[in-house]
């Protein structure tokens, strides 16, 4: 519980509960005033340490709720990422594309609600996708995805979730953790890629 690890799981299923997180220190002034204007339970989840040391906006504006962010367009891997997740999930799309994998990386902001619409578009061009957190998988943001493809009946995309394992964390330095349990750059860019090279060799043999 010391590393937040069921923020998500324990929260998302409290009904008109909105639950943020944002990428950096700027999304999360953001998400902060977000929260002090609108009408019902809000919860931001952000992780300890040391912020990435992006420019701030001048003035804080509140964000549509439930609107993701499209950081990165592409047709073969789709990585949606949530909160301290997403700059490792950019550099892992990066490493991709010098690979001739188009990626679109999703900045999701909300784990509830989730941004459906775009969801429902990237997943219907992609070929694979990827959901990454900093938080249980069991019933986390991973598992609203699956859920919501479900509803959609896109019942044949192949999708990983990516987040922390069905046990209690050890305490230790974030970084070390986060290595551990593939929440790296190398981590998601390890698990993308295996998931795209198994989904085109599927084709192939087709």
């Amino acid at each position: 519980t010391h590393h937040g690890a069921f923020d998500y799981a324990y929260l998302r299923h409290i009904p008109n509960m909105v639950i943020m997180a944002p990428k950096d220190e700027n999304e999360l002034q953001h998400m902060v005033q977000t929260g002090l204007v609108h009408d019902g339970p809000v919860a931001v989840r952000y992780p300890r340490g040391s912020s990435l040391g992006v420019p701030l906006d001048a003035e804080p504006i509140p964000l549509s709720i439930g609107q993701g962010e499209l950081l990165s367009d592409g047709r073969d891997v789709a990585i949606i990422a949530v909160g301290v997740t997403v700059s490792e999930a950019m550099e892992a799309a990066e490493r991709l594309k010098e690979e001739g994998v188009s990626v679109a990386v999703v900045n999701a902001r909300f784990v509830k609600p989730l941004d459906k619409t775009l969801i429902r578009e990237i997943a219907r061009k992609v070929k694979c996708l990827v959901t990454v957190e900093e938080g249980c998988r069991l019933g986390g943001f991973g598992s609203a995805v699956l859920e919501f493809l479900s509803e959609e009946e896109c019942w044949d995309l192949p999708t990983k979730l990516l987040g922390l394992p069905d046990w209690y964390i050890e305490q230790g330095p974030q970084d070390l953790l986060r290595e551990k349990y593939g929440l790296t750059a190398d981590g998601i860019y390890d698990q993308a890629k295996a998931l795209y090279d198994r989904v085109s060799l599927q084709s192939v043999m087709r």
